[in-house]
């Protein structure tokens, strides 16, 4: 086993060659990282400032560019637990439910009588009809307008549940609905924060659901929890609305389906505005920071198909009328349909800057969250106790090589020395490896390097002491190192598949630091097994070849 093909000698030297290559932009953290985030930043935003430029050029494109991330433990960040008001959605459904609800009674009109939206908590969508007597066949219409409900524990249930109170019908969404809309409207704001965060290039957030209505947000690399709260909490609401009129009078009545809202560029104007928007946020697929005719920073926007579709026939159809661009609950801007718009392409401009024009496509990409979020628990962990905890991390990695190395060159002298070389290429290997996944090291994956800087040197030991049993048995140099490798082999595989095995147990049922470590001891494991089989036994055949030796004191 000790004639080793030159093929595998230069496959062996260049996987070590490509660690080194791969591990090295660690050496140069903060340059690598800028230029990083230069490339996201150009790639997300479709233009390149002087400053990015200048990030950019301090790392070459030719090398690699991958780090190790930095989890919220080392790097420092914010951490924040929300709740999401559920219930928003309620009032938001039977909202959009009424204009369908009030077409399919207006046909019906000469037997139910007059329809009416009257007042109702949220949640609920109450109508006063005309002919009270007549209540059973609107009843019998509003069950029409329901749907089975999409979730397995509603299977073969109405999503509405329809009941009469005098002259009026009560609308209302069903219990089995509920859970059902609960469940999604969690599952659905867990994705738009996370695309919101991924958005504005934040590295390795930690970003999963808790409980029935809450979710936990980790994002290390931010500036506060109030940064981060800022980014989340923004509903970013982009609706585009039948404008009714027009006044300066703040405490004007709307009216029943319409709002009052303030002008954003005008002070003390307001608009009154029809509630049900043409088309929505929703119905935007793409939107991205520019500039208007006038040099202003401004968002270039486009409608999907459907979207497009509705809002040319609006357009079409109320020419010389204007329309409210209504985000979050203030009017943009309210210009006058000049000619249909087809296209399904627009700009929203208005007081803003290059900053406030990139976070809102930012948002307005991102979609707008489907009920509000409260914060719960908000923490910042400052980069000064990151700081802190790297340098713990280092020291006590440092401390640990340092008396590994010490203690198997005591042990096994030159062949000592050899292994630690091995265990020293290791932990490079694996700082390569974390490079290319992109992954994320916290203090339990430190802790797991430390492990495997420990463990790391047992194939060795197993094999040098294997090396030695033959030596006293008489056999010579080489016949003695052959057979010491060959009889530890099969103990070294053994050992390190019991520890893989609980390793990937931590990985698949752990979480947070858990999973942290299991990546790292992992990683280490394979790099270990590498180094101890492949590289040692290639160093040893380099020095045989080399020194020829008769005798070996081990």
């Amino acid at each position: 086993m000790l004639d080793i093909p030159l093929w595998k000698r230069l496959l062996i030297l260049g996987i070590i060659a490509l660690g080194l290559l791969c591990a090295m932009p660690n050496l140069f953290y903060s340059r690598v990282e800028q230029h990083n985030d230069a490339i996201a930043a150009v790639e997300r935003n479709g233009f390149e400032t002087p400053e990015e430029a200048e990030a950019r050029a301090g790392w070459p494109d030719w090398l690699p560019s991958g780090l190790v991330n930095l989890g919220l433990d080392l790097r420092g960040g914010a951490h924040l637990l929300g709740e999401v008001h559920v219930q928003d959605v309620y009032k938001a459904r039977m909202d959009a439910l009424w204009p369908e609800l009030r077409d399919a009674l207006v046909a019906q009109r000469e037997v139910v009588g007059a329809v009416r939206r009257v007042q109702a908590p949220d949640g609920q969508l109450a109508v006063e009809i005309g002919n009270p007597d007549q209540m059973a066949k609107a009843v019998e219409i509003a069950r029409g307008l329901a749907t089975p409900v999409t979730s397995l524990s509603g299977a073969g249930q109405s999503d509405l549940a329809v009941s009469a109170n005098g002259s009026r019908l009560i609308v209302q969404l069903s219990d089995a609905e509920k859970a059902a809309t609960d469940d999604r409207t969690v599952q659905q704001s867990l994705e738009i924060v996370r695309r919101r965060i991924d958005e504005v290039g934040t590295r390795e957030p930690t970003i999963q659901r808790q409980g029935k209505d809450r979710i936990l947000i980790q994002v290390p690399g931010i500036g506060s929890a109030e940064e981060l709260k800022e980014l989340i909490g923004t509903t970013a609401r982009l609706t585009f609305n039948p404008v009714i009129s027009r006044t300066s009078d703040a405490n004007a009545r709307p009216g029943m389906g319409n709002v009052l809202l303030p002008s954003m560029d005008e002070p003390g104007v307001y608009y009154i505005i029809e509630e049900s928007p043409v088309v929505t946020g929703e119905d935007l697929t793409d939107a991205r920071p520019s500039f208007d005719q006038n040099g202003q920073p401004s968002v270039d926007f486009r409608f999907g198909p459907s979207g497009a579709k509705r809002f040319g026939a609006y357009t079409s159809a109320n020419i010389g009328q204007p329309f409210a661009i209504v985000l979050d609950d203030q009017v943009i801007s309210a210009p006058v349909i000049r000619q249909a718009i087809t296209t399904g392409s627009g700009q929203i401009s208005g007081s803003m800057n290059v900053e406030d024009s990139t976070r809102l496509a930012v948002l307005l990409r991102a979609g707008a969250l489907p009920a509000e979020m409260t914060f719960l628990e908000e923490r910042t962990i400052g980069p000064e106790l990151g700081q802190d905890s790297i340098d713990a991390g280092r020291l006590s990695s440092v401390i640990a090589t340092v008396a590994v190395v010490a203690y198997m060159i005591a042990s096994y002298g030159f062949f000592g020395a050899i292994a630690s070389i091995a265990v020293i290429i290791n932990v490079i290997l694996i700082l390569a490896v974390m490079s290319m996944m992109g992954a994320t090291l916290t203090l339990p994956g430190i802790a797991g390097i430390v492990l495997t800087v420990g463990t790391a040197v047992d194939a060795n030991v197993i094999i040098y002491e294997r090396i030695r049993e033959e030596l006293r048995a008489g056999k010579r140099v080489v016949k003695a190192i052959d057979d010491g490798f060959n009889e530890a082999m099969s103990a070294i595989i053994d050992a390190n598949v019991t520890s893989f095995i609980a390793a990937m147990v931590m990985f698949f049922l752990g979480s947070g630091p858990v999973k942290g470590f299991a990546v790292t001891l992992t990683i280490g494991l394979v790099t270990s097994v590498f180094t101890a089989i492949y590289l040692t036994r290639l160093m040893i055949v380099f020095w045989l070849q080399w020194r020829k030796p008769k005798e070996l004191i081990l």
